[in-house]
């Protein structure tokens, strides 16, 4: 058999070869995207060699040099990384941080992203962690690696390393001699561990870092090459559909397979306990036999969810676990001024815009994956479990998908197209989910209560902050078979694991649920609900969209109460510098004036986080504009200011940066999962709207504050919270009442303005 393969060379090949430096793998083949192959919450899984507490970023868990680096005799370099391409544009940052320390050409580079087989094994691509982890790896992997290509040719001309410099993918004596990379690699020049003191070059002799560079991603994704594992065609190819459960805990009784068997190409249906699944060697064929097998099977379901239009108080009645986030003071509140305010917030989706694919084939005894799951060795773990394989058994390749936001349906599509492979050895097997399968089966991110209680003085500034949120585990991502959705089905299923409350500086529900603002007393608590009606795990941020969202709310209103300006409020209570001055240059950027009355029926919302209180610093200012007859909202221009620590591409951040924004405004307005007492009733785009383009702002305006030499903080997820918040902010300036319950419906908005 043929079968599609998107790596040029094997591992085995490139070994075998000479007159390359091998500091890692094999390079792939490009697949769709410009010149390079398709490509935290970290965790360490199998093969991760003991940590080096003394390394930064992910070299504390892969400190090899070959883990991260192979010059080939023809000068041209590949670096790899376990962080996957998600839409977040680390392939093109990525790369700058290495033609900047190897000082080599931008486009003598080639990227692999994560594959079992390759690359270094960096958990999860999460928590905007990916330049921050890999990149600073790669950054100081690439210094090394520089400074060692150095000293060889300084050794062979016999001068003093510091005669020789390099540049443009060679070194340079000053003499004139010139040898490229090329001619210096050999197969034992360059092995071992990295050292934790690298050689970095100075931001002030930056020519690629720092500078906006065009995503080397983007032109295969718009003029229609193929980009996606959506996209994926190998020879041999069939294509297999899963009957899913009409419920959530639905459980087959039977099934009468022999209608289907006989349809024109089916090849086969695959049941296995309650996964029930079939295969046929073209699409429309493996969907009407879908279809047709779902009106054959019978279900038995149960009515065991609560009711929706309670969420909230269902919530608040769960047996808990608290988890102490943060207290300081309770020096005593008497004499103080009490605010008290409650936010919710319901299920929301991931709802990507590609419905979840993977493709699997069984061949030689090893089940490949091409799956865009955020974590490959995390997947390749669980698969294997659920195979009763071991881990060598299983390899997962990381190709982009369409859409993702987090844990979305991606790792159980994987799962999926494993299984079914098991059923047609040889042959790979392509495993598409249907839309309202994506909709109602991805893991949903979790409800949530948060509620704030505040005791300011007399020029009301706040002395007393009490937070508290209630809310599941935000991430239940893969390591374990039991994650799998297509595991938990099996005649032997795997249960998940159940959660347990974990207060960590990275945060989880409790993310950014301790604000950053200086108050004399606080007391901030996660009411940790063990169990949860639906299935959830990590959407863009965790729980920090829903705790920033109510803490710069509350905020906002205690601001009014004060009779004091709101970005003056913000910053009255403010003690970070870096803070300060993001505050400070959003408002001007804003053109925020104290007391300025905006045009009827517009609005003026400013909010402000730092990411996970270790990440990105960012505020968003925000006009808007209310139809009172209608509810509807338009959001006429936004600016932000982002301190990123080191910029890396500045193009780049603001991309992340406006499309936090846009989502975050996505979930405000507009998103809401809903269900019955059986089962998930929103599935599809009329039952589970989104944000469209008509909706968009006409502006919003990205300012990177300049950090050189600081370490890089993870902006890919900054702008949500903040985003979200000065968005509900602008509609309670304009509309004169707050809405405290999310999504900020038309028909939410219109009872308030008693319309």
């Amino acid at each position: 058999m043929t079968r599609h393969d998107p790596h040029g060379l094997t591992r085995r090949s490139v070994l075998l070869g000479t007159g390359s430096l091998v500091l890692a793998f094999s390079m792939r083949g490009a697949f769709a995207q410009g010149t390079t192959s398709p490509g935290s919450e970290t965790q360490n899984f199998q093969e991760v060699e003991e940590a080096a507490p003394d390394l930064p970023g992910s070299l504390k868990t892969n400190p090899n040099l070959e883990s991260w680096l192979r010059i080939d005799a023809d000068g041209r370099a590949t670096v790899f990384t376990g962080k996957a391409e998600l839409g977040q544009g680390i392939r093109t940052a990525l790369l700058q941080i290495a033609a900047e320390e190897l000082e080599m050409p931008f486009e003598s580079l080639a990227l692999v992203g994560p594959d079992t087989s390759e690359s270094p094994n960096e958990g999860f691509t999460a928590g905007s962690h990916s330049v921050q982890d890999s990149g600073r790896a790669i950054r100081h992997v690439s210094a090394q690696v520089r400074e060692i290509l150095k000293g060889e040719a300084a050794r062979r001309w016999g001068v003093a390393p510091d005669a020789v410099r390099a540049e443009a993918g060679a070194v340079i004596a000053t003499d004139g001699r010139r040898v490229s990379y090329g001619e210096l690699v050999s197969g034992d020049l360059i092995k071992g561990r990295a050292g934790p003191d690298a050689v970095l070059k100075p931001t002030v002799e930056f020519r690629e870092m720092g500078r906006p560079r065009a995503r080397i991603d983007i032109p295969g994704k718009v003029t229609g090459a193929p980009a996606y594992v959506q996209d994926m065609r190998p020879d041999g190819m069939v294509h297999g559909r899963v009957v899913r459960p009409p419920s959530p805990r639905a459980r087959l009784v039977s099934v009468d397979s022999a209608p289907v068997e006989a349809m024109p190409g089916v090849l086969k249906v695959v049941r296995n306990g309650s996964f029930l699944g079939v295969l046929a060697e073209r699409e429309w064929q493996a969907i009407k036999a879908m279809w047709t097998l779902s009106t054959l099977a019978r279900w038995e379901e149960r009515e065991d969810l609560p009711d929706a239009s309670q969420l909230p108080d269902y919530l608040l009645s769960r047996p808990v676990t608290d988890g102490q986030v943060a207290e300081e003071g309770r020096t005593g509140t008497a004499g103080l001024t009490p605010f008290e305010a409650r936010f919710t917030r319901p299920y929301q989706l991931h709802a990507s815009i590609g419905p979840s694919c993977a493709l699997a084939v069984l061949q030689d005894g090893v089940t490949t994956v091409w799956t865009h799951t955020q974590g490959v060795y995390p997947d390749q773990e669980a698969i294997s479990e659920m195979l009763g394989v071991g881990v060598e058994a299983v390899r997962c390749i990381h190709v982009e998908g369409s859409g993702c936001y987090g844990h979305n349906g991606a790792d159980d599509a994987a799962a999926d197209a494993a299984l079914l492979a098991q059923a047609l050895p040889g042959r790979p097997v392509r495993l598409q989910w249907m839309r309202e399968q994506e909709h109602a089966w991805e893991p949903f991110s979790p409800g949530m209560v948060t509620r704030v209680r505040a005791g300011t003085d007399a020029s009301g500034t706040i002395q007393d902050w009490t937070y508290e949120v209630w809310s599941n585990t935000h991430n239940s991502r893969p390591g374990g078979a039991g994650a799998l959705l297509p595991a938990q089905y099996l005649d032997r299923p795997f249960a998940p694991t159940i959660p347990t409350v974990r207060i960590t500086p990275e945060g989880n529900g409790d993310r950014n649920s301790n604000p950053l603002y200086a108050f004399p007393n606080r007391d901030v608590v996660w009411h940790f609900i063990e169990e949860m009606p639906l299935r959830v795990s990590a959407l863009r941020g965790l729980g920090a969209y829903m705790n920033v969202f109510s803490i710069e709310n509350a905020m906002d209103e205690l601001a009014l109460k004060a009779g004091a300006d709101p970005v003056e409020y913000r910053l009255r209570h403010m003690q970070d510098e870096r803070a300060r001055a993001v505050i400070e240059r959003t408002a001007a950027m804003f053109g925020w004036k104290a007391g300025e009355t905006p045009p009827a029926h517009h609005g003026y919302g400013f909010a402000f986080a730092r990411y996970k209180n270790l990440a990105a610093y960012c505020a968003v200012a925000m006009e808007v504009m209310v139809e009172p007859d209608t509810g509807r909202v338009r959001m006429v221009r936004a600016s932000t200011a982002v301190d990123a620590g080191e910029i890396v591409n500045p193009d780049g951040i603001a991309n992340q940066v406006q499309g936090g924004i846009v989502q975050s405004a996505s979930w405000t307005l507009y998103e809401a999962a809903t269900f019955d007492r059986t089962r998930v009733t929103s599935v599809d785009w009329s039952t589970y709207p989104i944000l469209r383009f008509d909706a968009l702002p006409a502006s919003i305006d990205v300012e990177v504050i300049p950090r050189p030499g600081d370490p890089f903080l993870g902006a890919g997820e900054c702008s949500q919270g903040p985003g979200g918040a000065a968005l509900a902010n602008g509609i309670a300036r304009a509309i004169g009442s707050r809405i405290y319950d999310l999504p900020l419906t038309r028909e939410r908005i219109r009872a308030a303005v008693g319309v």
